[in-house]
């Protein structure tokens, strides 16, 4: 009699071992695990992760590519609402959750498996992200989380491991990383409380730019397509700003905000990228979109990244904010420029056919081309007139 087949989350960390073993040997699956790789993978950590696998037993391993997707489903659609949760955080890691557990709930359809399972504890996010994915696309398939389950302690798991054999260093690292296309998550004990700051040690990317430079960010329909002169793709083109920018020391941040289990919570980020290509898109489409475009936009870009952030991007409803969203960024297209030093960046300005401030029409505080001192005096008469007929009535009543 064959085994049933399981579908494991792998990360290839403590948790994700412990799930391999427990899933293996004590609950008789067949475990299948898979790596979904959001852009935070190296060759080389695949293929130690891989090796780490099939050393802990499963029956198999793969790496579910998503990168590409994760931007056209989701990157740039944060893009074109200028997602900042809380006016800080650019999604990185909650973002990418649902696309890792997308990948794996289509694999497990593809093998048939009878179930899921996941290392998330019963303390974050990321678990309700990965239940509310797989209730919708697999709801039939049995959905098996051990370390929440059995309540388990990082000590427990580790003596669990070491009675299976399984010997590595566990030691904890001072901080927890998660890096992505998007973004790198850094947790550590200062975090944990209301007050204070990781330390300089703590950043993955260490400050080692001294000097100063300005970077040229090409946009076309919203999209950022080109670097200083060179037009490359949307994904090459995130890569390469980090590259230059992370280095300065610029977007880290600590993000303070409410969990979708009704806690607060720190996070402390890296995402140079994101943030400067977010704030650079914002300036540009204060140049060329309208002041309807411009609030309804962020009206629904934080909708958008709330329903993101809180693990419901399969809601239908969030296909129709993408739409509004692609169909506002016809206009945006240009060039923006930012100046990058240790720890700070500003922006410069912007070029783009498509600039509403332009002079053939009046410059702002001096001079005026399309009307006349009458017509704004017209203008103010009738756009007061109903809250002047307000007042009288009002001050009349209370007589």
């Amino acid at each position: 009699m064959s085994k049933p087949k399981v579908i494991l989350a792998f990360s290839g960390g403590l948790d994700t071992s412990f799930c391999v073993k427990y899933l293996s040997e004590d609950r008789g699956f067949e475990v299948h695990s898979a790596l979904v790789n959001t852009g935070g993978f190296s060759e080389e950590e695949l293929k130690d992760i891989e090796q780490k696998a099939y050393g802990l037993g499963v029956a198999s391993h793969v790496t579910l590519d998503v990168v590409e997707k994760y931007y056209n489903d989701c990157i740039r659609y944060m893009v074109y609402g200028n997602v900042l949760k809380n006016n800080t955080y650019p999604l990185s890691v909650s973002a990418e959750r649902v696309f890792q557990a997308t990948a794996v709930a289509e694999y497990a359809n593809k093998l048939g498996a009878k179930a899921i399972a996941h290392g998330s504890t019963g303390a974050g996010n990321d678990q309700v992200r990965f239940d509310v994915v797989f209730q919708i696309m697999v709801p039939d398939v049995e959905v098996i989380t051990p370390i929440r389950d059995l309540k388990l302690s990082r000590e427990a798991e580790i003596e669990y491991l070491k009675g299976k054999g399984v010997v590595r260093d566990w030691t904890k690292s001072t901080y927890s990383i998660n890096k992505g296309l998007w973004g790198t998550s850094v947790g550590g004990k200062e975090t944990l409380t209301s007050n204070g700051y990781l330390p300089e040690s703590a950043w993955p990317t260490q400050v080692t730019k001294t000097g100063e430079e300005t970077v040229k960010l090409h946009f076309e329909k919203g999209q950022l397509v080109g670097i200083n002169g060179e037009t490359m793709s949307p994904v090459e083109a995130i890569c390469k700003l980090t590259d230059i920018a992370a280095p300065y020391g610029v977007g880290r941040d600590i993000h303070v905000g409410d969990t979708i289990i009704g806690i607060k919570g720190r996070v402390g980020f890296e995402a140079a990228a994101p943030l400067l290509i977010i704030k650079a898109h914002h300036l540009l489409e204060k140049h060329t979109l309208t002041k309807q475009q411009l609030y309804w936009k962020q009206t629904l870009g934080e909708t958008y990244g709330t329903m993101l952030h809180e693990g419901q991007f399969l809601e239908p409803v969030v296909r129709n904010f993408e739409t509004f969203l692609a169909d506002t960024q016809d206009n945006v297209t240009g060039t923006v420029d930012i100046h990058l030093a240790p720890y700070r960046y500003q922006l410069i300005g912007i070029e783009s056919k498509y600039d509403l401030m332009s002079s053939i029409f009046g410059t702002y505080g001096e001079m005026n081309n399309s009307w006349t001192g009458d017509d704004v005096r017209g203008f103010s008469k009738i756009v007061s007139n109903q809250t002047m007929i307000h007042r009288k009535v009002t001050d009349y009543a209370g007589k």
